[in-house]
């Protein structure tokens, strides 16, 4: 049976969720298992950014954080933040490259999201199925709290198949000519010293 791109996908980003809880550390350094150049590393790349990112976005909402350490984290989840999205713009040029050839019919459209911010969000449907699937293993809460995260996780589950389906008839609608794509940049202002003025302002 043929192999969609987002059962690749799914597979791929459980297997990344997978190797980082295997010491569960941010700072753990990478070991993408794929060669470099493929989609595969790169949709392995993607989730360990994100995967990480999710486990920086829990250790700075610490109430008892020293305010340095977490000044130091938020400018680590900003650069985080800009490894993600160049890296989505990187797995659109891919999908862009991929289809370049198809000549759209003559009622062919364009779609309001890339497949590659679809891509992200089904990363991101990944870690959100993985953790709330561990509040509902929890020995330690009340059968309320795991009764309210099951039903989250169906939803989750649910959400996953939904937009799977899409991602993949967005890419046969690209196949056939039925959609064309355009590869956009971010074009984020804040990071750019020519563009924000706190730091163009600075002398």
């Amino acid at each position: 049976m043929h192999t969609t791109f987002t059962e690749q996908a799914n597979d791929i980003f459980n297997k990344t969720i997978d190797d980082y809880h295997l010491t569960d550390n941010v700072d753990e350094p990478i070991r993408n298992p794929y060669e470099r150049g493929t989609i595969e590393f790169d949709l392995y790349l993607k989730n360990w950014i994100d995967t990480v990112q999710w486990h920086l976005e829990d250790i700075i909402r610490d109430p008892a954080i020293d305010p340095v350490a977490a000044l130091a984290l938020k400018r680590r989840i900003d650069r985080s933040n800009q490894e993600r999205t160049d890296l989505v713009e990187q797995i659109d040029s891919y999908f862009y490259t991929m289809y370049s050839d198809t000549q759209p019919t003559d009622s062919a459209t364009i779609n309001t999201e890339s497949p590659a911010w679809a891509v992200d969000r089904l990363s991101i449907l990944a870690l959100k199925i993985y953790h709330m699937q561990e509040q509902v293993r929890r020995t330690d809460a009340t059968d309320e709290h795991k009764a309210k995260c099951q039903a989250k996780l169906d939803i989750l589950l649910q959400q996953r198949a939904d937009l799977s389906l899409a991602i993949d008839q967005l890419l046969d609608d690209f196949a056939n000519g039925r959609k064309y794509m355009k590869v956009y940049k971010q074009m984020k202002m804040y990071n750019d010293p020519s563009t924000n003025p706190i730091l163009y302002g600075k002398k």
